[in-house]
Parts: structure tokens; sequence; C-alpha cells
């Protein structure tokens, strides 16, 4: 048998085990498209990493695993949250020839529609990989929510654990004095990672050896201070991370001496229009930091979609962003006691940018900081864990057209009854909504964000910590979860193998 006809039954087996049923056709030479459309159908496998939560020996973290119900996910299935090891230990989970005990998960996942959570203290709480197959792999989500009492980096620190991938972009991380910033990377996968961290600030790219050829092994985890990275000491830095082999997770841990911190997720794409949404209403500082990647300096009309509409904030029309050079903008009390999401449009060409903001919250020793990346609409599903009652405000923008959404509160980890509203958000507005609660709530529960009908929607969620006289928070965007995969239809017709 030809080696030709070999590869192709190989091919065709390995897209029928991905897909389940699909199978291949060859063209039929008419030069008319006759292929049904392509179907949506839930994913089999999702990974999610989620970073040391902290070096605090006062932290406090609660991890929140979440499934939401999907129509025609496969019935069975099983996620689980496992320990990375650190770098120093090569990744290899052996000493002496023997097997390191394993440790217990911190949180056991379960079957889709139920949450659970879990908990651990200190500083020695290490990076997790985590894996959901079968039913429940579609949108799974894990929130890691960490409480520091006191020092560098006190308050709410709150991360959604991402996907890996090979390429982010971190707009809004610094070296200043007083700033203290690391880069987290986690490789999941059973060979090396090799990762490329550079630098931008304002005048461009600043100088580093340190950051080239960063290997990270197999199955670990690894946190580099920025600070050594480069001497050059930045409010605004834009960070980003390239991976040459393989894939990783990465986030950025900023934290400050007086505003507290939080953690900073990847930003969206660069792309030429871009929403960053859901500014807490009461924020008493907003600095918005751009970068462009390309060669090409970017002119943008800054735009706030509040309640009423959108308005151009006094003073700040535009933004002009250099070449390869990060900009910062103070919007200072921008939003003005009400809801609000910055709106990011070229003013003439369209070049693309990535962007985020850096929000205070409170004044005085009681301030508190996190961050609001530019993110992706919410698409068909999002969802957010870790939601409190009277703690938790989610916010909805339709920066375009006006929109209808579907949100769905999970019953409680510890008991409760799942409660759905429906929203209908105006055209060019943010509003606060409020969202469900489960009946007879007990624990923390999980939002579903769907979109009915309409425009694109671009959603976060704001939790609050749970002392009133503290202005702790942290902001988790919600873009699409992806937990549905487009596959192609097609005709059963094995003589293309005979071709």
């Amino acid at each position: 048998m030809k080696r030709t006809t070999l590869s192709l039954i190989a091919c065709a087996t390995a897209l029928a085990a991905v897909t389940g049923f699909a199978a291949v056709s060859a063209p039929d030479g008419s030069g008319t498209d006759t292929a049904a459309p392509a179907a949506r159908l839930p994913v089999e496998r999702t990974s999610l990493l989620c970073p040391a939560p902290s070096t605090s020996d006062l932290a406090e973290t609660a991890y929140t695993s979440f499934t939401p119900v999907t129509k025609g996910a496969d019935e069975k299935g099983n996620a689980e949250l496992a320990t990375a090891e650190t770098a120093e230990d090569g990744g290899k989970g052996e000493k002496d020839g023997k097997d390191e005990k394993k440790e217990k998960p911190v949180v056991q996942p379960k079957a889709p529609g139920t949450p659970v959570a879990g908990e651990t203290t200190g500083a020695d709480a290490p990076a997790l990989i985590g894996t959901a197959e079968g039913g429940t792999a579609p949108g799974w989500t894990v929130q890691q929510t960490t409480e520091v009492a006191a020092g560098t980096g006190r308050g709410l620190q709150g991360v959604n654990c991402t996907a890996p991938d090979t390429e982010f972009w971190f707009p809004g991380a610094g070296t200043a004095t007083g700033r203290t910033d690391y880069v987290h990377l986690t490789n999941p996968d059973d060979s090396a990672a090799v990762v490329d961290i550079e630098l931008y600030g304002k005048d461009g790219a600043l100088k580093s050896t340190v950051g080239e050829g960063v290997t990270v092994p197999p199955h670990t985890s690894e946190s580099l201070l920025l600070s050594t990275l480069s001497e050059v000491k930045e409010t605004d830095l834009t960070v980003h991370v390239g991976v040459r082999s393989g894939r990783v997770g990465a986030a950025v841990q900023a934290l400050d001496d007086k505003t507290g911190g939080d953690w900073l997720t990847a930003a969206a794409d660069p792309a030429s229009e871009l929403v960053l949404p859901g500014i807490p209403k009461d924020a008493t500082a907003v600095r918005l930091v751009l970068f462009t990647p390309g060669g090409t300096d970017a002119d943008l009309k800054v735009r706030l979609a509040s309640p009423s509409g959108l308005i151009t904030p006094a003073g700040h029309e535009t933004v002009h962003v250099k070449a390869g050079m990060t900009t910062g903008v103070d919007l200072g009390e921008v939003t003005r006691g009400e809801a609000g999401s910055l709106v990011l449009t070229p003013t003439d060409r369209a070049v693309p940018v990535v962007a985020a903001v850096r929000v205070v919250r409170g004044k005085g020793d009681e301030q508190e900081s996190a961050f609001v990346p530019a993110s992706d609409p919410v698409g068909a599903r999002a969802t957010v864990a870790d939601n409190r009652a009277k703690s938790t405000t989610l916010a909805l923008s339709a920066t375009g057209e006006a929109a209808q959404v579907k949100v769905t509160a999970s019953a409680g980890t510890e008991g409760g009854t799942p409660a759905t509203k429906t929203y209908t958000i105006k055209a060019g507005t943010t509003q606060n909504v409020d969202a469900p609660v489960p009946a007879g709530l007990k624990g923390s529960y999980a939002l579903t964000v769907e979109t009915v009908s309409g425009g694109p929607v671009h959603a976060s969620r704001t939790l609050t910590g749970s002392d009133d006289d503290v202005a702790a928070f942290t902001v988790q965007t919600l873009p699409d979860d992806r937990g549905m995969v487009s596959v192609p239809n097609a005709d059963e017709d094995l003589s293309v193998l005979q071709k």
C-alpha cells in the first residue's frame, strides 16, 4: 500500500477520534460547495492552570470549581487539580528513586451544575494543573481568591485559572519603587517549554538577557520577579510572554506597598477596537495603560459606556500610543459613581493595541488596587465562580447594538437552589445588574452569562472583601468559555482514500 494512502487513512481515523463521528468525503469536482454548515459540539477536554497564590504567611486562599451544564455533553467525565512542582524540583516528582507522596488536591471538582470549594492557608500553597474530560470539560472554570491581611499586596487577589497558550500580553505591570511584580509561568505538559519574556516601558524595549530562553520543566511552575529582568524603574510596563516551544499558563502578580495588589491576567489579543468592561463605579483612580506591538503609532478615541450611553471623558478625548512604547494615562475618577466600561476605537486608521486599566478604590491607608484588562465578548456563554451574597457586582456592557442576556446562578457550594434572570442591555451602555442569587444559598456560587440575542456583550464580575470598612476587591472579566467547538459536517466517502 502506498505511503500516501496510509497517511490519508491515519488522518481520517484521527478526525473521527476527535469528533466522535465525523467522516471525510471527496470534493465532487463541480465547484459548488454543498457541505452542510459546521456543527457546534461540546469540547471533550479542558486544561486550566492556577498560579501559586501568595508568598505571605497571612494568605488565606479559596478555590472554587464549576462546570455549567452543557446540552449534548458526554454524561461521563471527570476533572482534577494536581499540584505542580516548583522549577527547583525539576518537575521529576521523584526522590531517591521513589515516587513522592502525592498531596491531596485542595479541591475535588464535581459533576456539572454543582460548584465545589476548597481552602488553603499560608505561603506554601503551590500552583495547580487542572484537567477536565468528557462532560466536565465544556466551560469548566476554577476561581482562585486570596485574602492577605497585611503587608505588600494586602487585600483581595483573584484570578480565574487560565488555559495554556503560546503568547500573552500584560499591559499594566510595573517596576517602580513600591511595586513588587512577578510573572508566573506554569507548564502542564510532559516536555519542557522555552519562553521569552520581553518588557516594554515608556521609551521602548528594556534591555535584558535574563528573560530570554527561560526553560520551564514539565509539570512545573516558576515565578520571576520583574525587577530582576531589568534594573529600570518603570511605572507602566507591558510584559510580553512568547513561547518558543511547548505552551504555558501565564499571569502577573502585581503587588504594591500602599495600594495592595491583585492578579493582572492577559489582555485580549491586539486589536484596533477594545472594550475594558466593568470598572467599579466607586473607583477613586483609574489609570489606562496601552501598548502597540507593531511598527505604527496608534491614535485612539476614548469613550465610557455609562448607564445612559457613550460619553467622552473630559480632557481625555483621544490618546496617542507610540509604536513599541508603553503609554499610561491617568483618567482619575472617570466613572463618577456610575457603572462604566472603557471603549477604545481608532480615530483614523486601524492599528492593533493591547490595553488594561489599573483601578484603585478607597482613600488614604485603606486603598486597594485591581486590574481590568481588555476582554473578548461573552459570546455564547461565560462563567465566573466564587460569587458571594452581598459581595458580588456583575457588569454587562453592550457597546454596539442592544443585546439580551440570560444570567444563571448555580446552587451554592453548600446548598441552595439555582436561579435565572434575563436582562436587556441598551446599545452603548453598561449596567451593574441585580444578578440572581440562589434561594437558600449556603457557601459561594457560580454565575453563567449567555447571549440570547442582539450584539456582542462584554462582562466582568467585581468581588469585594468581607470587611465593609476596607476597600478590598478584585475584578474578573468574562470572555467566552470556549466550551463549544465547530466541527465540519461531512458525508462518508471512502473513495477519497483510493486517489
